[in-house]
């Protein structure tokens, strides 16, 4: 058998394939297979793994690639050599193919790849010379990609053509399935999810952050950026969750407006304004509003306490009503259920020094009170929602505005338009943008800004329809639910108050 496990015999090969694209018409990864398993066969050995990195640039250094890296580290245990399709498999850096050869041959491992007569000996000056111009060929034609990228990339900026992966929220509009792409349109669920996420988060930001979005997410298994568009183009995904810092980066980033991308920045096209190339996923103003949110939450918040979400009703809601900690859910081998309980005496924790006896309560039962004392109190209370509202479109277009003419000012600051042409542009653009931005403040203007209105639903009735625990403990944070415990020789046991919250009608 040619594919069996590691048995010592001297010729335990790992089989080295690679390919920096996948697409479901590839044939490569069965052509280096089998390519593989005809040097491995030659070599009268055996594959006892493989190291396949798919999406993985021949840029890549092999001692950091996913698959390959660990076994080159020695940390997938033993092996005798790798075997590979072709010298550019391994990398088309020739450095970094020249380093990964001389670590195995100082090592006492085997390189094979396939088309070459046996092992490679780079203690032979032929074979090494080999070696080296077939890894400088592979480098070569790197560049040569590179550069060809660089020019189509240029051509299709100038052009105002997108020459990237879609953004998050948006996909690629192809009139026949292998063709170019004609537009770029909103894609309907990416859209409403990272939507629904902005306008959470600028209804609520002192309790909704980007963490916590995250977390919510993955909760309900919305596939991440990764992998939304792995699914779009057919691929398997690799399950990736979402994170903070990828939620921050779609909010802050442009692209949000439709603009067309390069190196993070807006293209700025013949007119002066950035190239639009799609329908934006909300307008400018929402867009600042969301950069104020993040920028005020640094400065306000540097080091905020981080939000709950353990699958317990009322973690980070419940409190030691001795020392004022919060309570933690534990399970102790004499307990026959989990409990809320103090261990900030325990743990050391100033001002706890004298909480004894510490409190302790049934989980299960105090979630049952607090869930009961909730809804007989908010149950019938109709959910009042704070929404930004845009205003109507002049505020919008004046920052549109405004922000164009920063940037080209800011770009004439770095020297961009010191040429005598570029001047004169640069002079006959800023004119234009100040002649329609005094037209445009001469308009009746509704401002955008945070509006409360109903929603037509009950508390009890969202309480119902909340999907897992933590969906239930957002609507407790949401209305400053705190929970305080005492101990069994207390005269009060538990007791429930709001902190704060949204605004809310009653029903008759």
């Amino acid at each position: 058998m040619i594919e069996r496990a590691y048995d010592g015999c001297g010729r335990c090969f790992v089989g080295v394939r690679r390919l920096s694209q996948m697409s479901a018409s590839t044939s490569s990864p069965e052509r280096q297979r089998e390519d593989v398993l005809a040097a491995v066969r030659d070599a009268g050995g055996h594959v006892i793994a493989w190291a396949d990195d798919w999406e993985v640039s021949g840029a890549t250094d092999p001692m950091t690639r996913p698959k390959l890296g660990p076994w080159l580290r020695n940390e997938r245990g033993p092996y005798n050599g790798i075997a590979g399709a072709a010298v550019d498999r391994l990398g088309r850096n020739l450095v970094d193919c020249l380093n990964t050869g001389y670590m195995m041959r100082d090592t006492g491992l085997i390189l094979l790849t396939y088309g070459h007569d046996g092992p490679w000996n780079l203690d032979d000056p032929n074979d090494e010379n080999r070696f080296t111009m077939e890894a400088w060929g592979a480098q070569m034609e790197l560049r040569a990609i590179q550069r060809r990228n660089r020019d189509a990339t240029v051509k299709a900026r100038a052009a105002g053509r997108v020459k990237s992966k879609p953004a998050y929220g948006y996909r690629f509009v192809r009139l026949v399935p292998t063709g170019a792409v004609d537009h770029v349109a909103l894609h309907d669920h990416a859209a409403a999810v990272i939507r629904s996420v902005a306008q959470r988060i600028l209804s609520d930001p002192d309790n909704i952050t980007a963490s916590s979005e995250a977390a919510r997410l993955n909760r309900s298994g919305e596939p991440s950026p990764g992998d939304h568009r792995a699914e779009m183009y057919g691929r398997r995904p690799a399950g990736t969750p979402w994170r903070a810092s990828t939620i921050r980066d779609i909010l802050r980033s442009e692209a949000s407006l439709g603009y067309l991308i390069h190196q993070g920045r807006a293209v700025v096209g013949q007119d002066g304004h950035p190239v639009r190339i799609a329908e934006p996923l909300w307008d400018r103003a929402t867009h600042d509003a969301l950069h104020r949110v993040f920028q005020q939450r640094r400065i306000d918040h540097p080091r905020r306490p981080r939000i709950h979400n353990h699958p317990n009703l009322l973690a980070g809601l419940a409190f030691c009503g001795q020392c004022h900690a919060r309570l933690k859910a534990h399970s102790a081998p004499s307990q026959r259920s989990p409990t809320y309980g103090c261990i900030a005496r325990v743990l050391g924790i100033r001002g706890a020094e004298h909480c004894r006896p510490a409190p302790s309560f049934s989980l299960r039962q105090l979630d049952e009170l607090v869930e009961g004392w909730f809804l007989s109190e908010y149950g019938h209370g109709v959910i009042m929602e704070t929404v930004y509202d845009a205003g109507d479109g002049h505020a919008e277009r004046i920052t549109e505005v405004e922000a164009s003419r920063t940037r080209l000012r800011t770009d004439r600051e770095a020297g961009l338009y010191d040429a005598p042409d570029d001047a004169e542009w640069f002079r006959s653009r800023y004119a234009e943008m100040g002649r329609e931005l005094a037209k445009l403040r001469r308009e009746p203007i509704r401002p955008a800004g945070m509006v409360t209105r109903p929603t037509g639903e009950t508390i009890e009735g969202r309480w119902a329809k909340a999907p897992d625990v933590q969906a239930k403990k957002e609507i407790l944070r949401d209305f400053g639910i705190r929970v305080t415990v005492w101990p069994t020789t207390a005269p009060l046991r538990w007791y429930v108050g709001r902190v704060h919250g949204p605004m809310l009608e009653r029903n008759p």
